[in-house]
């Protein structure tokens, strides 16, 4: 049975517009380092239940996220790998890919994503023409983005292309407000939203407007508020890349995939998530006003000092 009939225990598919479906949580080697650690790291998410590995070129490690792979000995089939171009070294579209598939001991990619619109300012039609390429040259079977805004997918669309089967962007709570157009074009144009950073909130910004409702919400469930803040993430239709060292909270992941959250504890989030923006905004014009008057001081101080 392959990741097309299943998925991690939780967890569904979601259909891509080339007519594949991908698992919706996968296991990403952004953070996880280099060396033994992340061929161990790989080993254990493939042994945990996760089918879905996200890498990328830049990351530097796709040679020990192969090494994870053959060693957990999942077959083929079974499993949903993705890595992403980066321009390493300047290294172009055609290198990256066969040196990508040489790491990862792959004959051919789940998915081959442009990290960055950054990358093909020079060129960007010439660029999606080369992944369509990659695509019909079986060296990946779905081709898609990342990071990219309503601009760039719109460059694409108006030359007439294939529309990216994704687009893999930075989505929690507190970014949000300002994402809602995007995911609406996702889902206006067919293109599958890809999830990182989710547990932001919960990383680097803990102390803020969400803490409140998050915890509530994760009392109410009996849930841990990561497993929260994935079903707000899946709730707006996204794919999920997290990651992990620590198997326990990886098993929290996959069981998060059962929990369903109402309309309205979706919609305490979403507000937390737009008061957090307004209280940056606050900070940072009240931050600014103490800057003007401490200067203001300092000024009115040394004048009468020089008056005297």
């Amino acid at each position: 049975m392959s990741f097309d009939e299943k998925s991690a225990s939780g967890w569904g598919l979601i259909e891509l517009n080339d007519g594949r479906k991908i698992p919706e949580i996968g296991w990403g080697s952004w953070t996880a380092g280099s060396g033994q650690t992340v061929v161990d790291q790989v080993y254990q998410a493939i042994d945990t239940g996760f089918d879905h590995i996200d890498t990328a070129q830049t990351y530097r490690n796709e040679a020990e996220v192969g090494q994870g792979i053959k060693e957990a000995a999942l077959s083929r089939k079974d499993l949903w790998v993705t890595t992403k171009w980066t321009k390493v070294d300047g290294k172009g579209i055609d290198q990256s890919v066969h040196e990508s598939l040489e790491k990862l001991k792959l004959k051919s990619l789940d998915l081959y994503l442009i990290h960055h619109p950054r990358l093909v300012t020079d060129d960007p039609i010439g660029a999606w023409k080369k992944f369509e390429l990659l695509k019909k040259q079986g060296l990946t079977k779905s081709i898609g983005v990342s990071n990219y805004q309503i601009s760039d997918l719109e460059t694409i669309k108006n030359a007439g292309l294939t529309t990216p089967a994704v687009n893999q962007i930075l989505l929690h709570p507190y970014v949000y407000e300002k994402t809602k157009a995007l995911l609406q074009y996702h889902a206006d144009n067919g293109i599958v939203t890809e999830a990182y950073s989710t547990l932001y909130p919960l990383t680097h910004e803990t102390g803020g407007p969400l803490d409140g409702p998050l915890n509530a919400i994760a009392g109410a469930h009996q849930a841990t508020q990561a497993a929260v803040l994935f079903a707000w993430a899946r709730s707006k239709g996204a794919v999920i890349v997290t990651t992990s060292r620590q198997k326990e909270r990886l098993e929290d992941y996959l069981h998060a995939g059962s929990l369903k959250l109402t309309d309205d504890e979706i919609k305490q989030i979403d507000d937390a998530g737009a008061a957090f923006r307004l209280t940056q905004k606050t900070k940072k014009a009240t931050s600014a006003a103490v800057t003007v008057l401490t200067s203001l001081a300092v000024a009115a101080y040394w004048w009468k000092r020089l008056a005297a």
